[in-house]
């Protein structure tokens, strides 16, 4: 793919990058979020608690989609990563407080570990 198909998205309103990957990318008129984990992107600590760790993913999710002129409601597609899928009801109280209908596709799966040993990871696909 050429790098004029596709564009960086940056913020310092959501965590920089631990690896060699971008925080989001616009191509073919989608918006395609890498995993956001619950890192306050003012201190650089991590959230504790999956209520608390659900509200900052989404919240870090939600800077990169404004700086990309989108919003939730341009979310088709998202992959919720959990350590415990028992934590599955508390994440979806949270998640729904963010999404409204018609709801994004998603699938939820339990994951034997995730980066930095946090409850949740969640990326997404969005339309522009």
């Amino acid at each position: 793919m050429d790098n004029k198909v596709k564009t960086n998205i940056y913020t310092d309103k959501a965590p920089a990058a631990i690896g060699p990957y971008s925080q989001g990318i616009i191509a073919n008129g989608f918006l395609f979020l890498s995993g956001q984990i619950p890192i306050n992107p003012q201190t650089g600590e991590l959230v504790i608690g999956i209520e608390a760790e659900t509200k900052q993913v989404l919240e870090n999710i939600s800077a990169l989609l404004e700086k990309s002129g989108c919003s939730f409601d341009n979310v088709v597609k998202t992959s919720v990563f959990l350590k415990d899928m028992g934590d599955f009801s508390k994440m979806n109280e949270i998640y729904s407080q963010y999404f409204k209908e018609p709801y994004p596709a998603r699938e939820a799966v339990q994951v034997a570990k995730l980066p930095k040993d946090v409850s949740v990871e969640i990326s997404i696909i969005a339309a522009l």
